[in-house]
């Protein structure tokens, strides 16, 4: 059997780039045989955006029942969930990319222990001109997740007790992002797709 895999999580507030990112890391993922989830979330198919299985709240909480997730958590009145898939690709060797929440990040830390934590920042001006630009929420909501986004940048540490976070700042070019994200891994030990 093949040494087991490890779990990158993303995090960063919403308009903080994170799909973006995802997509445009996939050549640095799969030289590092990195698989990335796809989400399940109780959002509309409508939404632009996250590549995301789209189901409703009534198929989400029956699909969590079943132990159809490795993980889910519920945030900005939507529920996301990790289908379990996740721990079968983890078990053969597969290293799995999580866009996962902050909030969840304990909980993810306890089930997952050599987990890699990333928060991808944002300065708060270009926060705010991105969740505006891709016009899925109202005024009201936007300024409720920008809140919420300052509350995390200090809480962040505290909750996460011993586990060691790495920043991203995706301010920039995401070609920039990119390239230090793939830093990042190296440093912690991600540099060639195993043989």
């Amino acid at each position: 059997m093949s040494e087991q895999g490890r779990v990158i999580y993303l995090m960063g507030p919403s308009g903080s780039g994170k799909d973006s990112l995802l997509e445009a890391a996939r050549p640095v993922f799969d030289a590092l045989h990195c698989k990335v989830m796809r989400r399940v979330i109780t959002r509309s198919a409508e939404s632009v955006g996250e590549d995301a299985v789209s189901v409703t709240v009534e198929e989400f909480n029956s699909l969590e029942r079943q132990g159809a997730f490795a993980m889910s958590w519920r945030a900005n009145g939507l529920a996301y969930g990790i289908p379990i898939i996740m721990e079968e690709w983890l078990s053969t060797g597969w290293n799995v990319v999580v866009n996962g929440s902050r909030s969840y990040l304990p909980a993810a830390v306890g089930r997952y222990a050599d987990l890699i934590a990333i928060v991808l920042s944002v300065d708060a001006a270009a926060l705010r001109e991105r969740l505006l630009r891709r016009n899925r929420e109202s005024l009201q909501q936007i300024e409720g997740r920008l809140a919420r986004n300052s509350l995390y940048d200090g809480q962040l540490e505290i909750s996460a007790a011993d586990q060691v976070i790495l920043r991203l700042d995706n301010s920039a070019s995401l070609a920039a992002t990119v390239a230090g994200l793939n830093e990042l891994l190296a440093g912690v030990g991600f540099s060639s797709q195993p043989e």
